[in-house]
Order: structure tokens, then C-alpha cells, then sequence
């Protein structure tokens, strides 16, 4: 590492600062890296593992990695794939050291018991102030839960990448090392796959008590 002197700005695009950052050494560098990835990179994580112990592991893990990777990275790449591609295996370290699945959602229409058009993502984000309204949204959440882990590793990950972090299809294949076509394929599997359960699960008569 070289002592010399780093001038840099806000506006260096990440490739910039992490190349700088292999090369000289220069800790605010890394921390300016760390700053702007934090809040998503944590959340990515939070999502994916469940757990705010597990998804804090990960995230520490990921940021070492980039600093013990820094030699590694090419300059030819955008820095959010190799980002994203490092903390996804970090992700799936954790989960597999601890034998837990993420819970994680997809925004498929399907319709409830009552047959009012719902979506997977409404049933995970929307606001349930009422006490009944609030049991029924647990149920539901954990529906999805035991239907995404019939899903097999390899259609969640796509499904966390495109639907929760908003990524491109070919940005996930990138962190993936997968082909496009590969992505495409496994989100809409993953898409049929939990709606047939869905639908199976909201025909299914309500018992009463």
C-alpha cells in the first residue's frame, strides 16, 4: 500500500474509489464505499437471512471481504454486481452455518378467502392497525414463508436480486454467474410455483371454530 496522498470527491464513481482505495490504502476511501452501500447492502441482508443478528454477521463479513478482495477487483466491472456477488455469498455462508431460511415475498396477484385481489408484496409491507387484520396478515406472512421454501435455493436468490433489490436481469446474472436467460427462467418457475401454491392454500376451506 502507498502513502501517498488521496484526492478524491464525492461525485468519484465507485470503481474510482475502490481502485484508489487497493492502491493507496487510503481508509476514507473504504469508508466512503461504506456509506453509500450501508443502509441497502444491510438491508439486502436483513431481508434475505430474516435475522437482524444473521443479517449484521453477513454484512460485517461482506465489508472485510471487500477490503481483503480489493487486489481481486477489475476495474472493467461495475463495483455493485461484485458488491452484491460478495455479500450473496456471505448471505448464504450464514444461512447454511445456522440452518435457516429467509423469508422473502413476490409481488404475484392472487386472490384471498374473500376473494379480494391481493399481491404477495402487500401481504409483507402493508400497514395492519387492526388487531384481526393483524393475525390474518401473520398468517398470510407465514403462507409465503412455507411456500418460498419449497422453492429451492437457486429461484430465491434470483427472486431477492430482481424483485426486492430492484436489480436488472443482467445484474444478477452477473453476481450470479449465471446467463440472462438463466434468471429470466428461474423467476418466472418461481413466479408459477407460488401462485399455484397460493391459490391451492386460498381455496382450501376456513374452518370455524
Amino acid at each position: 500500500m502507498s502513502s501517498e496522498t488521496v484526492t478524491y470527491t464525492i461525485e468519484d464513481s465507485d470503481e474510482l474509489l475502490l481502485t484508489q482505495y487497493g492502491r493507496t490504502g487510503e481508509r476514507k476511501l473504504f469508508e466512503t464505499l461504506m456509506r453509500r452501500y450501508e443502509s441497502e447492502i444491510y438491508s439486502y441482508l436483513r431481508r434475505y437471512l430474516g435475522r437482524e443478528d444473521l443479517a449484521e454477521d453477513a454484512f460485517q463479513g461482506t465489508f472485510l471481504q471487500v477490503h481483503l478482495k480489493v487486489a481481486t477487483f477489475d476495474s472493467a466491472r461495475r463495483f455493485r454486481p461484485w458488491l452484491y456477488a460478495i455479500a450473496t455469498n456471505q448471505a448464504i455462508d450464514v444461512q447454511r452455518k445456522c440452518r435457516r431460511r429467509r423469508m422473502v415475498s413476490l409481488d404475484h396477484s392472487y386472490v384471498d378467502r374473500d376473494q379480494h385481489p391481493t399481491s404477495w408484496a402487500d401481504q409483507l409491507v402493508s400497514e395492519t392497525p387492526d388487531p384481526a387484520a393483524q393475525v390474518e396478515g401473520r398468517e398470510n406472512n407465514l403462507r409465503v414463508q412455507e411456500a418460498v421454501a419449497g422453492l429451492g435455493e437457486s429461484m430465491e436468490r434470483v427472486i431477492q436480486l430482481v424483485y426486492f433489490q430492484g436489480l436488472k436481469y443482467r445484474e444478477a446474472a452477473e453476481i450470479l454467474g449465471i446467463p440472462v436467460g438463466t434468471v429470466k427462467s428461474r423467476v418466472h418457475a418461481a413466479i408459477a410455483r407460488l401462485g399455484t401454491v397460493w391459490r391451492d392454500a386460498a381455496a382450501e376451506p376456513v374452518s370455524e371454530s
